[in-house]
């Protein structure tokens, strides 16, 4: 029969303390490759309601931008419009308020062509103001 070394003896005890350990090794890796593969699956789930989330965000930021193009557009012909009131405005004061002023003015030429003295302007009065003779 073979004598067995202590050499021999040594490498069986480390050959079993290996086996040993590739034994107890193996629940833990078995429960971290179950949670990795759980995290996967949640990754995939996220990524699938997370997409088209995006693409409604993106969808309604162009529809926004698309109203605020419209907005600009109304903004500007509100603008222009009022711009015309006011023209139109000072249009119709001038030719309506001119004929007013000139009779007026000849009313107080009339006045003081028959010795009546013009009234004395208040401080403030502005009735002057459209004088068309200058």
């Amino acid at each position: 029969m073979a004598d067995i070394t202590l050499g021999q003896i040594a490498g069986l005890l480390a050959a079993l303390g290996f086996l040993v350990l590739v034994y107890f090794s193996i629940k833990p890796l078995r429960k971290l490759s179950g949670v990795l593969d759980r995290l996967t699956e949640s990754l995939r789930e996220l990524t699938e309601h997370t997409l088209p989330a995006i693409d409604e965000a993106a969808q309604t930021v162009a529809e926004a931008n698309f109203q605020v193009k419209k907005l600009d557009a109304i903004t500007e012909a509100a603008t222009r419009t009022s711009e015309d009131i006011s023209a139109m405005t000072t249009l119709v004061t001038s030719t309506v308020g001119a004929p007013f002023l000139a009779a007026r003015k000849g009313a107080s030429r009339l006045r003081g062509a028959f010795g009546q003295d013009k009234p004395q302007q208040a401080p403030g009065d502005q009735s002057d103001f459209f004088d068309t003779s200058n």
